[in-house]
């Protein structure tokens, strides 16, 4: 029997498609490393510019075949649902404004979707494509990566297993430095509220931390009390957000994103503290999981060390004392879902260790957390339901 699950099912690697990410794209280039990290996946067709003929050409520099190198998304999908050897799925990393259109149109083919976040701009189309993604029956996998992490997936283990007893409080921040400057943003599309949403770093970093707590914690944030605006003179679009948060368990919290502290490069932080301890992690560290429980020594949690819990070790590669990173978190995010794909298309029940890839509910929260932040901060901070 193959190691691969995925062939194990299908006699195959699944057939992905790819809509964005072209050119010069980071993101892009990350979601094609990491469909082919664990060999679940098979790149055939791609729309990887607006630019038609860019786009044409960055497909032929991949290697795909000419007839499957497409000048436009909504040809992609046309064409590949109506071939005999056409994409199972498809993966989303355009713009912010074409995330609902495109992953509308795949579900309606009836292929898969991976998306880049945030799942939508606007709270009607999430709820939209959610209900569409329950009716279809489709796998719809939301590329959160920071929850393929081996140390988050940990910590969600541990507070599932009561390690932290009765979650109490929780703190969750992401600082980035990459706008501390005026001017431009390196994509011109985030400049634009129209294409980028009504909050550029509340869509682009505060989902990932919003995301972050909910994955973790198991926890819903039921009101919010929140600032967002802009702190660089001159800048329209948005470049910081803070609220207090109160959880739906009665836990209380605090949140707050930048993308303009000067000389901060990307450090997404979680702490989490329950009636028994608490548990911190940072992304510019991922090894490492500070585990405080009350009334003992602190410990940290490496993956692989004493105390790895199952579902931290189906998302390690490698033994105890290597590091695993940002790749390699992007790409468990493929893995489960290639093997959520295999088992449906198969006919078979999916590997539950398998099933913690960001999803469809996953990005109508995202979007509903943003919403309430908006709203609140509109009203002068008052406390808004979310």
């Amino acid at each position: 029997m193959s190691l691969n699950p995925v062939i194990s099912l299908l006699g195959r690697r699944l057939r992905l498609a790819v809509i964005g990410g072209g050119p010069g794209s980071f993101i892009g280039a990350m979601h094609r490393q990491a469909a082919r990290l664990d060999d679940r996946y098979e790149l055939v067709a791609a729309c990887l510019s607006s630019n038609p003929e860019k786009s044409v050409q960055a497909g032929r520099e991949l290697g795909l075949a000419p007839d499957r190198c497409y000048a436009d998304g909504d040809a992609l999908i046309a064409a590949e649902a109506t071939r005999n050897d056409g994409a199972d799925v498809v993966a989303i990393m355009t713009p912010n404004d074409s995330h609902f259109r495109f992953s509308m149109a795949a579900l309606d083919a009836g292929l898969d979707v991976i998306c880049d976040k945030p799942m939508t701009n606007t709270l009607q189309e999430a709820q939209a494509l959610q209900e569409r993604v329950h009716s279809s029956g489709r796998v719809f996998c939301l590329t959160h990566n920071y929850t393929g992490y081996p140390m988050v997936r940990q910590a969600r283990a541990m507070v599932a297993d009561g390690q932290l007893g009765d979650i109490r409080l929780v703190q969750v921040e992401y600082v980035q430095g990459g706008r501390a400057k005026a001017g431009p943003s390196r994509s011109p599309w985030k400049d634009d509220a129209t294409r980028g949403g009504p909050s550029l770093v509340m869509g682009d970093i505060g989902t990932h931390a919003h995301n972050l707590l909910r994955f973790i914690t198991g926890l819903e944030v039921a009101q919010v009390a929140a600032e967002v605006g802009t702190i660089v003179p001159t800048r329209v679009t948005h470049d910081y957000a803070g609220a207090l948060l109160r959880l739906d368990n009665g836990a209380r919290g605090s949140f707050w994103v930048t993308q303009a502290a000067a000389g901060v490069e990307n450090a997404l932080r979680i702490r989490i503290s329950g009636s028994l301890g608490t548990l911190e992690w940072q992304q510019e560290q991922p090894q490492l999981l500070s585990f405080k429980p009350m009334g003992v020594p602190a410990q940290i949690r490496t993956p692989n060390g004493p105390g790895t819990l199952p579902l931290s070790a189906h998302a390690s590669r490698i033994v105890a004392g290597h590091p695993e990173g940002f790749h390699e978190a992007f790409a468990n995010i493929y893995s489960d879902a290639a093997e959520a794909i295999a088992a449906r298309r198969a006919g078979q029940t999916v590997n539950p260790l398998s099933t913690h890839f960001p999803n469809a509910a996953d990005g109508l929260s995202g979007i509903r957390f943003v919403d309430a932040v908006i709203r609140s901060s509109t009203n002068d901070g008052a406390w808004t339901a979310v």
